[in-house]
């Protein structure tokens, strides 16, 4: 039989009651962005978002933060990882100003995402400019954020980046309601059903980045589990700019500048078919 002494009882009475007046981080991103900015050298700019709400200290604090810099010498490619298991589904979605960026959100049952015998369920994507993750130290014009959350409320994010090219197909069948959006000065619209699916066609089978890291918004909550798309889509600068003039937040971007990846590595889905052209990698089986 296992016996505790009466100092063992009451050290672990004490961290109980410790945990349970510890603030409980909520992973939401936030609805109304006002608060902060992306101007650097602004007293709500980025270096400063830690230090603007209590519940934002793990924006200058955590060790675990996003973006980052995907870059060659960080990634192994992991062949258990597996495509990814979507099951998305087309409902009634809801377009909206937040402030910072325009935010597609699904009202109705969008689907899911399963990683690792976890189900998160498709709630909204949302865009940055440029990218916020770098590609082996390029940043590029644009990237998509499809954010999904669990029942037990934690969140994986399928980030898309874009380059200058071709017009992005999903984006312009969005134009009317951004541009209406935009100089209407509403801060939401009813856009109608809209598929998942046609945000990135072949999400599915596409090769993938995997690391742990944050939302890079604040409050910054940390263990994100976060998937980028290997294959560089396409964009137009006008539905760039159509993007950033609709929120009319006078910030040149809105995007997060590169975090440190302190000792984290990162996982690289490639199938078998492909492993002849992974000269920059490590390969882990």
């Amino acid at each position: 039989m296992i016996t505790i002494s009466s100092s063992s009882l009451l050290h672990i009475l004490l961290l109980a009651l410790f945990f349970s007046l510890c603030p409980i981080a909520k992973p939401q991103e936030l609805e109304n962005e006002s608060e902060f900015s992306y101007i650097d050298g602004s007293p709500n700019g980025p270096e400063h978002w830690g230090d603007l709400h209590p519940e934002w200290a793990t924006c200058s604090r955590g060790m675990m933060q996003s973006p980052i810099d995907l870059a060659y010498e960080r990634v192994i490619v992991d062949q258990s990882l597996g495509k990814l298991r979507r099951n998305y589904k087309a409902t009634n979605a809801t377009l909206k100003n937040r402030g910072h960026d325009i935010m597609l959100e699904w009202t109705g049952d969008a689907g899911n995402l399963l990683i690792n015998g976890t189900v998160y369920f498709l709630k909204q994507v949302h865009w940055h400019s440029p990218s916020e993750h770098a590609i082996n130290g390029k940043r590029y014009a644009l990237e998509a954020h499809m954010v999904h959350q669990s029942q037990d409320q934690k969140i994986a994010v399928v980030g898309i980046i874009y380059k200058i090219g071709a017009p992005d197909p999903f984006l312009k069948k969005l134009k009317d309601y951004i541009q209406q959006i935009g100089s209407s000065g509403m801060q939401e619209i009813d856009v109608g059903v809209v598929n998942p699916r046609h945000v990135q066609q072949n999400i599915g089978r596409n090769e993938y980045y995997r690391y742990m890291g944050s939302l890079t918004t604040p409050p910054c909550t940390e263990y994100v589990t976060w998937t980028i798309i290997k294959k560089i889509e396409t964009v137009s600068w006008a539905q760039v700019n159509l993007l950033r003039d609709a929120v009319d937040d006078d910030a040149a971007n809105n995007a997060r500048p590169l975090q440190p990846i302190n000792e984290r590595f990162i996982k690289l889905y490639i199938p078998f078919k492909a492993l002849q052209s992974l000269e920059p990698y490590t390969i882990s089986f």
